[in-house]
């Protein structure tokens, strides 16, 4: 029997937007298709224009569906760290009076008694990881259907994130004429992805260094416990060496890749390169050790404000080191600037896919491994966890008629509402129409009368 299914990740970044197509067969995670395009309406992580970010999402997957050679209409997105809260959650349910199996709807009560809590108007769940069931006193239980059982219990992890964030993704999707399966957590996803087993339970921290953010995050026991997102990253190295130089931002961009490093120790002798000045003809002999200097004093900057929140939930203590990634990590000298800065172990990663080897395509990779990895109960969290039914505000009342269109607008834009048709009112009679006299009714009349004289005479 084929288990085969394909999988699309969508990486939206503040400098690119990433479709990756794979297919998934036993654990296998294939990649057949990848498609880019420079994203429009993002800064610092986040869709500020829902219109040009769906016309770059559209563009990204149509390249992607020509690599692929298959059409894409679902896809899971990642969700940026931006004003991510990670808290614990608890729930308890009463199976029955006596001893049952416990069933997948119990597993689904339970979780639901987990989510019942005041959250501010703002802010929207994304997902909950399970820690361990309990049935009955007995912990540490992955998956309790099957068991036998009185009381469960269920202990998790809950993600929430800012409403606008996750609103302006589904819109900008939904725009694109896709279909969202899912949101997975960015540093969650990426976290299963580069780390292995050791790194995932001792403790490790993460850096993911992109065009218009970068992002901090601790994975220890196999959970995400700490993010931190700093809103600078490639974009601002960019924009120093456009202002330094006095070139435009393509040519800094440019002279970035081509001659870049992060750290102006590794640059020996004086080599140069001619840079097109902004108002000069002649273009200007600029020194590596210079442009080296320009993208070392941005990247330190990043580094010490995402190591200042480190340092205050201890990560640092880990045993497990720091791994980067990301579209910043590609410059020559970053793992040696970061070993340098934060005195650990460093080190880097790049898929190994082909034609994702370089770093910036780690985040859109995790997402589409992430979701192949999704064990039953995660996959059954996930329904439970789904916006649309834990919203109070969107909760059909009990009392209420099932009129699932009652609480939602449907109406197409730019059309005239048109008044509700008023309920069927019974026909007031007209007087005169009472009062005339039926004609076959009458003769009807008539032949009873005379019946009836008939048989009493």
């Amino acid at each position: 029997m084929d288990k085969s299914k394909v999988i699309v990740g969508l990486d939206i970044g503040t400098t690119s937007i990433k479709v990756i197509v794979a297919e998934s067969i036993q654990d296998q995670l294939n990649v057949i298709g990848v498609g880019s395009e420079r994203s429009q309406g993002l800064s610092r992580g986040v869709i500020v224009d829902i219109d040009k970010a769906a016309a770059s999402i559209k563009s990204a997957v149509a390249h992607a569906e020509k690599k692929a050679n298959v059409p894409i209409t679902t896809v899971y997105a990642g969700i940026p760290a931006n004003m991510l809260n990670i808290e614990k959650c608890d729930g308890i349910i009463a199976v029955g009076d006596t001893s049952r199996e416990i069933t997948t709807q119990d597993v689904a009560q339970v979780v639901n008694s987990a989510l019942i809590r005041n959250l501010p108007p703002e802010r929207e769940i994304i997902d909950v990881l399970p820690s361990e069931f309990i049935v009955d006193g007995f912990d540490g239980i992955k998956d309790p259907r099957g068991m036998v059982g009185i009381r469960l219990e269920f202990h998790g992890i809950l993600f929430t994130a800012a409403k606008t964030v996750i609103h302006n993704t589904r819109k900008a999707i939904a725009q694109a004429g896709l279909h969202l399966s899912g949101l997975v957590i960015n540093p969650l996803a990426l976290g299963q992805l580069i780390l292995d087993d050791g790194e995932q339970d001792f403790g490790t921290i993460i850096l993911d260094l992109g065009g218009g953010q970068s992002t901090a995050a601790v994975i220890h026991d196999h959970k995400l416990k700490y993010s931190h997102v700093d809103p600078e990253g490639g974009e601002y190295i960019t924009k120093d060496i456009s202002v330094v130089l006095n070139t435009t931002l393509a040519n800094a961009e440019r002279l970035k890749r081509e001659y870049g490093n992060a750290d102006a120790a590794l640059v020996k002798g004086s080599d140069q390169f001619p840079v097109e000045i902004v108002g000069q003809t002649n273009p200007q002999m600029v020194g590596e050790d210079y442009l080296a200097e320009i993208i070392q004093a941005r990247i330190e900057q990043i580094l010490e404000r995402l190591g200042s929140g480190l340092s205050k939930v201890h990560a640092f203590d880990l045993p497990g080191g720091i791994v980067i990634t990301g579209g910043v990590a590609a410059l020559p000298g970053v793992s040696e600037l970061v070993q340098k800065v934060y005195q650990r172990q460093v080190k880097r990663y790049i898929p190994d896919q082909m034609g994702l080897r370089h770093p910036s395509f780690a985040q859109g990779l995790s997402i589409v491994s992430y979701v192949a990895h999704l064990n039953e109960i995660n996959t059954l969290i996930r329904r439970v966890v789904d916006p649309a039914e834990i919203r109070p505000r969107q909760a059909t009342p009990r009392a209420a008629r099932p009129l699932a269109t009652a609480t939602t607008d449907t109406r197409v834009p730019d059309q005239p509402v048109q008044a509700p048709t008023p309920a069927p009112t019974r026909e007031k009679k007209d007087p005169e129409k009472t009062q005339r006299p039926n004609p076959k009714k009458k003769k009807k009349t008539q032949r009873i009368k005379n019946l009836f004289t008939n048989f009493f005479d």
